[in-house]
């Protein structure tokens, strides 16, 4: 069977990269007390739609209501998938689909791959069987120092933007104040004419101070369960009265039992009293997937880090 051409084939890397990623997860079950069957992705999918329309989750063949705690895997059929015949997203190939993830990582010769010139600049990639060929024509090992250290110097400059967070959050482990506490968002509907849903903390007490943190699906969107991408945004209210301006710095990160991909990023304000709300911010989730390992949960559990800035 022919390959995929290139040029079509590169239209479709971040999808095959994350299918390759997601593999195993594709492979496993839930399955209602009736016995039908769904995967994991489509569980979780459900279940967050049922959160966001306020309703009993429900089996779409049997409409008997599924949870976590009804539901249970099937190993036999997940044993059973594992050896059904999958396709190669790189070559079209089929194999097993518990031998496909070593097949696009390791044996295709379609698969994505890097020139070994990378370290040095050159942005080729391209199907395994031409980087040989790539490799001998390739003209950055025949760059002068000059042009080598332009190359290397814009690399740089994107590297330092990659660790200016890291660095950032280890300057913020020298505060003198610091401090952080497990938050629950639980859903909530306003009392409009048109309702929408959002999500609330009760109140928490952090640095000496009592706060309230709020969320809401897709910017407040009406209908979010009508849309596949989803995200999340919050808001962090102080809710004491403060003799001086409150300088801080915050963040959210998944909590510790939680397997919720969220990458970290710092967020400034500074509190007082006439001003004691910040604007919502995006919560750095991963995708839509990880999006919905939240809202598929009865409450959402994070964990918030508060680090006041001293004058």
């Amino acid at each position: 069977m022919a390959s995929k051409p290139w040029n079509e084939w590169s239209t479709t890397l971040s999808h095959l990269t994350l299918g390759v990623v997601s593999l195993h997860a594709a492979v496993s079950t839930a399955q209602c007390t009736n016995g039908h069957l769904m995967c994991a992705g489509c569980f979780i999918h459900l279940l967050a739609d049922a959160r966001l329309k306020e309703e009993q989750a429900t089996c779409p063949n049997c409409r008997c209501e599924i949870s976590k705690s009804l539901c249970c895997r099937n190993l036999a059929v997940e044993k059973a998938v594992s050896e059904l015949p999958s396709e190669c997203g790189f070559c079209l190939r089929q194999f097993p689909r518990s031998l496909l993830e070593r097949h696009q990582k390791e044996e295709c010769q379609d698969r994505v791959t890097q020139c070994k010139y990378k370290r040095i600049g050159c942005p080729w990639h391209g199907p395994f069987h031409e980087l040989t060929v790539h490799e001998a024509a390739c003209a950055h090992p025949t760059k002068t120092g000059n042009e080598l250290m332009e190359i290397l110097d814009e690399m740089d400059q994107s590297h330092r933007k990659e660790m200016q967070l890291y660095n950032s959050i280890f300057s913020l482990l020298s505060f003198e104040k610091i401090g952080y506490t497990e938050v629950q968002f639980r859903p909530y509907r306003t009392d409009d004419f048109i309702t929408r849903l959002y999500y609330e903390t009760p109140r928490f007490t952090v640095l000496n101070q009592t706060w309230v943190l709020k969320a809401r699906v897709n910017d407040s969107e009406r209908n979010p369960n009508l849309s596949c991408k989803r995200t999340l945004s919050f808001q962090l209210l102080l809710k004491s009265k403060v003799t001086a301006p409150l300088e801080c710095s915050f963040l959210l990160l998944k909590g510790p039992y939680d397997d919720v991909k969220i990458s970290p990023v710092i967020y400034h304000f500074v509190f007082t009293n006439e001003s004691n709300e910040t604007d919502y911010v995006p919560l750095p989730i991963v995708d839509s997937v990880e999006c919905n390992k939240l809202l598929a949960a009865k409450n959402i559990n994070l964990r918030l880090f508060l680090f006041q800035i001293q004058k």
